[in-house]
């Protein structure tokens, strides 16, 4: 194993009590009322409008969609400026990756695909319907107004791509950006009133009560992108309304690397994975399982790849901080306990770093792995959602799968490996949202694969056709014969033989 890149040696613990985000302190308690009533007069008018316009032709779509696509590329250096400011420091290339360009292709996708994805679906009439002409389809109806409530860690990814599959259902939209992220919320909130009418988008910010007012709103659809315990909140909420909810939450993404494939490829490519957002990110890997005889192997390989990334830490401009003072401390907090229970923590430091003179505003964890990690520890009980990966061994794919199967299902599942047969076994006895082989997170990139969850990990779906599909009623329509066959077969009341003949012919077995 190269000691050299990395060290045992705990980082700073010290409180970080500078940087403010819980909430936007400037919102006192009734200008959060005043956002409360005006969510409800701004549904009322986005509502109003829907029913006034009627059909939405396929050019209102596309212009809407249009308008997105040129509000990000237009303003993307500040979106990536307000990014950077709002985690302390944020790599503003991966936030041009993350939040500029894959936005732009998802709405570019959708911009491609929206007039077919329009057009009414044909369907099967069976028989007796089907004689003389009766004929049925679906038609896909707009739902009407749609209720985004985006999160922190990827805020405009999360506020603005759903507008695809919104947009191209012809739908409106109100988004309530996340308070976490608040210059950024700031921001699309005054880039959307520049770009659309109030009527046809809006963003909102505001800090949990707003958020709490937003998703009892009457809206005709709710996405949610967080977490699994605030997800029960939100659906608690739309239960009065019976608003139907899409729910994008997270979970513990495993990572399964079969003796297949090549050590060191599979941890270049999980550590670009676990890179991104620092693992502030729902898909990002959270423990890995490893042969057992390859595991030093796997941490060393691990080790070089994350030291060819980030040389440094401190100051690294390519090193995205911790969001805040509060996940600052449960990042600590998680690494503290899995080492008072005995955990074997190694944490990669290339240039010996002293976290001690690192600037509290911009708080930074180094990448740190556990070894051997054992199911008491809150490192595998809890979504990481930081830059901590765990590495389990196995003897046995079975080992994993039913390991992984014990578990809540996760939004993301990957699996390295050029054994077919192995591979096999992991999609068909594993459930997960979604899977990537051979990378992680890449599927989700895909906007052609529908993108969510199951379980505890969500439900719903959005990106490419299966978002047109969320944000649309799909209206069954059938026209009837002038022909009347319930005559004809006599199966009118009242009721004889004739009708006795035809539904024990019809229900005989065949």
């Amino acid at each position: 194993m190269e000691t050299t890149t990395a060290t045992q040696e705990p980082i700073s613990t010290k409180p970080i009590s500078t940087k403010e985000t819980e909430t936007e302190t400037s919102n006192t308690v009734s200008t959060e009322q005043d956002t409360v009533n005006r969510m409800k007069t701004l549904l009322e008018a986005q509502q109003k409008a829907f029913l006034q316009h009627g059909f939405v032709s396929a050019d209102t779509r596309i212009d809407c969609l249009q308008r997105a696509y040129k509000m990000i590329g237009e303003n993307q250096k500040d979106i990536i400026e307000v990014c950077h400011l709002d985690f302390g420091n944020r790599s503003r290339h991966q936030s041009q990756m993350s939040e500029i360009l894959a936005v732009m292709g998802g709405l570019k996708h959708t911009i491609e695909h929206v007039e077919k994805w329009m057009q009414t679906d044909k369907r099967k009439v069976m028989f007796p319907l089907n004689l003389f002409g009766a004929k049925a389809r679906v038609e896909y109806q707009p739902k009407g107004v749609i209720g985004n409530i985006s999160a922190w860690n990827f805020p405009v990814y999360i506020g603005v791509l759903p507008l695809a599959g919104i947009f191209a259902a012809g739908n409106r939209a109100m988004i309530k950006f996340s308070e976490l992220s608040p210059q950024t919320a700031t921001l699309m909130q005054q880039l959307i009133a520049s770009y659309f009418h109030e009527t046809e988008c809006v963003g909102i910010t505001g800090g949990p009560e707003v958020g709490a007012a937003f998703a009892s709103l009457p809206f005709d659809h709710i996405l949610f992108t967080g977490g699994t315990g605030i997800g029960r909140h939100i659906l608690q909420a739309a239960v009065n309304n019976l608003t139907p909810v899409t729910l994008e939450l997270g979970g513990k993404s495993p990572v399964i690397v079969g003796r297949s494939y090549k050590i060191k490829k599979a941890a270049e490519r999980i550590m670009v994975g676990k890179a991104l957002n620092m693992g502030q990110a729902c898909l990002a890997p959270d423990y890995c399982f490893v042969p057992t005889e390859q595991k030093e192997a796997f941490v060393a390989a691990i080790i070089k790849s994350w030291s060819a990334q980030f040389p440094t830490v401190i100051n690294n401009p390519d090193y995205t901080a911790i969001i805040n003072t509060k996940h600052y401390q449960r990042t600590l907090n998680l690494i503290d306990d899995a080492k008072s229970k005995g955990a074997d923590v190694r944490q990669i430091n290339p240039a010996n770093d002293n976290f001690n003179e690192q600037n509290e505003n911009e708080p930074r964890v180094p990448m740190t792995l556990v070894v051997d990690p054992t199911d008491d520890m809150h490192v595998m009980q809890e979504e990481l959602f930081a830059p901590i990966l765990c590495i389990k061994t196995y003897d046995d794919i079975d080992d994993c799968i039913q390991y992984i199967n014990s578990k809540p299902r996760p939004l993301g599942l990957y699996y390295f490996g050029e054994d077919k047969n192995e591979e096999r076994q992991v999609l068909d006895r594993t459930i997960s949202g979604g899977v990537t082989i051979n990378d992680v997170l890449t599927h989700s990139s895909c906007e052609d694969l529908p993108f969510g969850g199951i379980g505890h990990s969500g439900m719903g779906y959005y990106h490419g056709h299966e978002g047109f599909l969320t944000f649309s009623h799909q209206k069954a329509v059938f026209r009837q014969t002038n022909m009347n066959l319930i005559k004809l077969a006599g199966m009118m009341p009242p009721y004889g033989k004739k009708c006795e003949k035809q539904l024990n012919k019809m229900t005989a077995i065949k």
